[in-house]
């Protein structure tokens, strides 16, 4: 049953030598005529009226063909200047396709908040920015980018920055601290599901019935369905307690009670996910399923107030399950303690729980009777930290049954038989933690 229970761009080669029939080509002080032959130029009158025909008027020449050169001047200089515009707006063009499409300087002023998810790489951060018109192009970010050095230091948070902005303003905006928005809420890991709602509702003002209304449906919420799948035949919970994962939390501008529970129970599954729990429960513990798994290890995190005894607690509810323990039920009175707090009562210290707590046969999570309660109570009974998961998909060996707290500072007391565990509970009473006899 247990284990031992057992852009990219093309470059081109362009040839910019080739041969132009122009002007260029016509030889120095040569003007060609129809057939391509050339003739002498003469810039003074005199010479030229050495070549005009005979009974012609020098006068009236020398008029009319001032006229065509005028003529032709204007003509020439309209051509260059339409070519010389051809070639720009031909530039122009060209020119675009090489040159990164970006804005100019820190924005129009409008403003709009960002996310930057954890994980994410510098051209998922660009797509971002693109579809939000803070940047011009995913290349104008990503090129500044890699020109700034610090760029690897932008972190995951939401952000303020404004519209239409330079890929270098927006790489600066996400350096900057200041333009982060940070709305941080810890969960710690020894809350149950009722005091973080409350926590939430007070720091994100949503009322608590939201909270509770969108718990009800986990797998709606991103837990998996076969996460309660359990494989010792009793009835699993089908809530969201265990899942809520406790660590710091930045909730985006605004959020619903879903959104924020949905973004704790992600956080859940990454960390489960990246440590394999599931799979080394099933490989390491033989019939034990992940549910099972996560409901010692909450149960491990309730009862243990240093790190260290996480896992040899976890081995202790282990062995009173699926060892050769009387009843083969745990008996904890944290328990106890999860019932009276989500029925709205006071949790109590040990040794001031009543007999009918203990004993309550209308009480789901009721660890003392069996055989209606023998084993794992129907589901976590608060939401467990790394160290607490670990310690539960993977124990130490021991042969224990029994722990106890023992002084002020937390130290765990083991025993194998009853009389070792009367033992620690005289050590606790002489520690002034706890009072009477066992």
């Amino acid at each position: 049953m247990i284990d031992d229970l057992d852009i990219e761009f093309d470059d081109h080669d362009r040839d910019r030598s080739r041969h132009r029939r122009s002007a260029d080509r016509r030889p120095s002080g040569r003007r060609q005529d129809d057939r391509g032959y050339g003739e002498p130029v003469y810039d003074d009158d005199s010479r030229y009226d050495q070549r005009r025909p005979k009974g012609k008027s020098k006068g009236k020449k020398k008029k009319k063909k001032r006229g065509k050169s005028g003529l032709a001047l204007l003509l020439t200089l309209l051509l260059l200047g339409g070519l010389a515009g051809g070639i720009y707006v031909a530039y122009d063009k060209v020119s675009s396709f090489f040159v990164t499409p970006d804005y100019d300087g820190a924005g129009n002023g409008e403003s709009i908040t960002i996310e930057i998810k954890q994980g994410e790489y510098i051209a998922d951060m660009a797509n971002t920015l693109v579809k939000a018109g803070v940047i011009k192009s995913a290349a104008a970010f990503i090129e500044a980018a890699e020109a700034n050095s610090e760029s690897t230091g932008i972190q995951p948070g939401f952000y303020k920055v404004s519209k239409e902005m330079s890929g270098a303003s927006a790489v600066t905006a996400l350096l900057d601290l200041k333009n982060r928005i940070v709305k941080g809420i810890t969960i710690p890991e020894h809350l149950i599901s009722i005091q973080i709602y409350d926590k939430l509702s007070k720091e994100l003002e949503i009322p608590v019935a939201d909270f509770v209304a969108a718990a009800k449906d986990p797998v709606k919420l991103g837990v998996p369905d076969w996460w309660f799948k359990r494989n010792d035949g009793k009835k699993s919970a089908m809530g969201v307690e265990g899942f809520l994962y406790p660590s710091t939390y930045e909730f985006p501008p605004k959020p619903t009670a879903e959104t924020v529970l949905k973004q704790m129970i992600d956080k859940f599954l990454d960390v489960t996910g990246k440590m394999k729990f599931a799979d080394t429960v099933q490989a390491k513990l033989g019939g034990v399923s992940p549910y099972e798994a996560l409901i010692v290890a909450s149960i491990a995190q309730a009862e243990s107030l240093d790190a260290k005894d996480l896992g040899p607690v976890a081995r202790v509810m282990f062995n009173r399950v699926y060892k050769d323990f009387p009843c083969n039920c745990l008996q904890i009175d944290s328990a106890v303690n999860y019932s009276l707090r989500i029925r709205g009562k006071i949790p109590k210290d040990s040794n001031q729980i009543l007999r009918s707590e203990q004993h309550n046969m209308a009480d789901p999570y009721n660890t003392f009777d069996a055989p209606k309660y023998s084993g794992l109570p129907i589901g976590p009974i608060g939401n467990p930290g790394e160290a607490a998961l670990r310690g539960a998909m993977d124990p130490p060996k021991n042969d224990y049954f029994y722990f106890m707290t023992t002084d002020s500072k937390g130290t765990m007391g083991y025993a194998k038989d009853w009389a070792g565990h009367c033992r620690n509970f005289q050590t606790a009473v002489k520690n002034k933690i706890l009072t009477g006899h066992c």
